[in-house]
């Protein structure tokens, strides 16, 4: 029996001796990196780090071996290894965060490709970024993005849309995995409620992107990835809740359906009921928002390894505005003003990657939104679906990268207005498309590119597209970029603010499709020192000249909003700025301003255009305490002077808005396992519209207009109850409505 135990005693001596246990820690900036995946090359030998950045890998035989350590965000190392009798082997590793520049997009040719490769300037958005200042909305998240403002359009409701360059709303196409879901109808509310532990990233391209994308991409697009499935953390959660009563929540987790595909399900929360009014006007300063979406992503497993996807989004929400005292059982009457909208919207998108030796790739998308709303005493219903499918076919032949697509869009649309009365209730665009991207040498890259569409309404419609690129060196890119662009006629999303109040909407004729013409120059340059610290600059100049404009025209007559198509041109041109910077010290700033002139010509008459300022500004400063596990993001904007929509020469509001800004601060802890713990104060210097003006809401004391007293012409008379000749109306906005407020929130992450 001793004879056994000793034998046994030395072939474990013999084995153990022979395999050697691998640890270390593992670090960004000197603080510990938790769930850093460390893995051995070609062996099942992987461990992920632990809240302390250490890992620990046992029993590795004698041998050669590449040691990979890889984290979402951060760029990944590699360093090999030699085993051989040495019990523990001790390797440090410190990432450096894998920036934007770097990283796939397929905004801006429709097809995946490193970023710096593209001869489209496309910027990228990680989570990570968000999160430097949380918001319920990624309509609200986009405030820190340069160059992008969500602009509120009513100060009841609370209903907006993106402007890009000064563009409004409706030149934005807003996309989900590169579907135009968000359109029309959903221009106002779709960028809500779309769960951001979802997001992958954010890719913007700022210019007209028509010749692939068609109508609504004049002024520029913004394409949310969602994430993959199977890359995704198992289970996710964020909540927070603020000062004023907000509480959103976000919940993601993913799950294997056995060996056939991996889904992935997402649902946000926001509750804000608790009226506020803070500038005494008897109106909600911000509006009540009772709002669930439920997303879910399918990833199918093919035998080819060829993508096949399918996610959907159910979206409802309650949301209303109006008079303190105002009850759902005053909604639609005339008693107490209140504006009370529910939208339910249900979304189905997919692609699937035909199963032949070419690259072809079939997308579709579809959209159904129904909206009951009441303005006061006005009710407005309205149903919109949208149909939309896509094949595209890329092939390579020498030198030429090509791109054939064909698409077909389907828009049904009918509210209970006298507008929707003048328009067909369906419109189909089909459409085709070719794109060859050119290498015409090692360091110089050509893309050509035409769209053709035809539309039930405006016949057919062409627009060609041209892009350069030259990469002198591995640190610096010059691009050019030239196109023409379209944007069919949306009546909806001209002017939501045309349903408030009582200004009465002219269609003074049958409005064409808008064209434009653009050109961009851009120049990026990176900066890397020995130390390890990184600077990237980039700046873009543009110029659009757009023809058939439709413009709303309040200043003719203050009592109506006019629609007809521009005699004359407009223009958009300027020029901005971007930095982003990592400081091996733990300093990091990312930095934007634009500057700007977006103009109407009409009978040789140079007009600025309505809600547009000159010069913007954004900023994320953000620095990390090592020592105290601690995150400190100091994020902020500015806006120059608008020009604002008054009702008359005697309205006694600001024609011009002041230099604005608002500013954010944020404190975020990281030592505890799995979880993040964050807190701050929004707004911090307390600016709200109403700061030097009498009044917001014209004529908030009497919203049906009961007392307002006409002229035989239809002009309000001055009277004493009226002494500035105003009617009701809550379009005077440019800026949120909303105070300082803190705020706290638990983010928890299981991989």
């Amino acid at each position: 029996m001793k004879n056994l135990i000793h034998i046994t005693c030395l072939l474990f001596t013999l084995v153990t001796f022979g395999q050697t246990t691998l640890k270390g820690k593992v670090t960004s900036l000197g603080m510990p990196l938790e769930h850093a995946n460390v893995a051995l090359s070609k062996t099942n030998l992987r461990v992920p780090t632990d809240s302390l950045g250490n890992y620990r890998i046992n029993s590795i035989p004698k041998g050669n071996y590449e040691i990979v350590v890889s984290h979402s965000g951060f760029r990944s190392v590699r360093e090999k290894v030699i085993v051989t009798d040495t019990t523990e082997i001790i390797l440090d590793f410190d990432l450096k965060e894998n920036n934007s520049l770097d990283e796939v997009v397929v905004t801006g040719t429709l097809k995946a490709v490193n970023r710096l490769e593209s001869p489209v300037p496309v910027e990228v958005y990680k989570p990570t970024f968000f999160k430097k200042n949380p918001t319920p909305t990624i309509f609200e998240a986009l405030q820190n993005v340069n160059g992008v403002r969500p602009q509120l359009n009513c100060n009841v409701c609370n209903t907006g849309d993106i402007h890009i360059n000064g563009l409004e709303g409706p030149y934005t196409l807003v996309l989900i995995d590169g579907m135009p879901i968000v359109s029309g109808l959903s221009t106002v509310y779709g960028l809500s409620g779309i769960p951001n532990s979802l997001l992958e990233r954010v890719e913007i391209v700022k210019g007209p992107a028509s010749s692939l994308y068609g109508s609504e991409a004049v002024g520029g697009l913004i394409n949310i990835i969602t994430k993959n499935p199977k890359s995704s953390p198992s289970f996710f959660a964020d909540t927070f809740v603020s000062g004023w009563g907000e509480v959103n929540a976000d919940l993601g987790f993913k799950a294997n359906a056995g060996k056939t595909a991996s889904v992935l399900t997402g649902i946000n929360y926001f509750n804000y009921s608790n009226p506020i009014d803070n500038n005494n006007d008897n109106f909600t300063d911000v509006t009540l928002q009772d709002r669930i979406s439920i997303f879910q992503k399918w990833n199918f497993n093919r035998k080819s390894n060829k993508l096949f996807s399918m996610a959907g989004r159910y979206f409802y929400e309650d949301r209303w505005g109006g008079e303190m005292q105002w009850e759902k059982k005053y909604r639609g009457g005339d008693e107490v003003y209140g504006e009370s909208i529910y939208t339910k919207r249900w979304e189905l998108l997919g692609a699937y990657e035909l199963p032949v030796s070419e690259k072809m790739l079939f997308s579709f998308s579809y959209t159904d939104h129904d909206q009951n709303s009441v303005y006061g005493k006005i009710p407005f219903l309205a149903q919109q679906k949208i149909g939309f499918s896509q094949l595209t076919w890329d092939k390579k032949i020498n030198r030429h990268d090509f791109l054939f697509g064909t698409a077909v869009r389907y828009q049904f649309y009918n509210d209970n207005t006298t507008v929707a009365a003048q328009t067909d209730d369906e419109t189909w665009i089909p459409s085709l498309f070719v794109q060859d991207e050119i290498r015409l040498a090692e360091k110089h890259t050509t893309l050509l590119g035409i769209r053709y569409d035809y539309n039930n309404d405006h016949g057919s419609i062409v627009t060609p597209r041209l892009a350069y690129k030259w990469a002198p060196d591995d640190s610096s890119i010059l691009r050019f970029n030239a196109g023409t662009g379209f944007r069919v006629v949306n009546l909806f999303t001209e002017e939501h603010a045309a349903l408030t109040g009582s200004r009465k909407v002219i269609i003074l004729e049958d409005l064409k499709p808008e064209r434009s013409y653009n050109m961009n120059i851009n120049y990026l340059k990176k900066f890397y020192s020995k130390d390890g610290d990184y600077l990237a600059l980039e700046t873009s100049a543009w110029y659009t000249h757009f023809t058939n404009s439709i413009i709303p025209d309040y200043d003719t007559n203050p009592d109506q909003i006019i629609y007809k198509n521009l005699d004359g041109y407009a223009v958009t041109k300027g020029i901005s700025v971007n930095l982003d910077a990592v400081f091996r010290n733990g300093l990091k700033l990312i930095v934007g301003a634009t500057l700007m002139d977006v103009a109407k010509t009409e009978n040789d008459v140079k007009t600025r255009q309505m809600l547009t300022e000159k010069f913007s500004g954004t900023w994320a400063v953000s620095y990390r305490l090592k020592k105290w596990f601690l995150d400190i993001d100091y994020t902020g904007n500015l806006y120059g002077p608008m020009r604002l929509p008054l009702l008359g020469d005697l309205d006694p509001r600001q024609e011009y808005s002041p230099t604005w800004s608002i500013q954010n601060i944020q404190f975020t802890f990281n030592k505890l396992k799995n979880f993040e713990l964050y807190g701050g104060i929004k707004n911090l210097l307390n600016w709200t519209p109403n700061k030097g003006n009498p009044f917001i809401i014209a004529r908030a004391n009497d919203p049906f207009d009961e007392n307002v007293q006409y002229n035989p012409d239809g002009s309000v008379m001055v009277t004493p109850d009226n002494p500035y000749a105003l009617t009701f109306d809550p379009g005077y906005v440019y800026g949120p409505n909303q105070g300082i407020r803190g705020f706290f929130g638990i983010r928890y992450t299981l991989k």
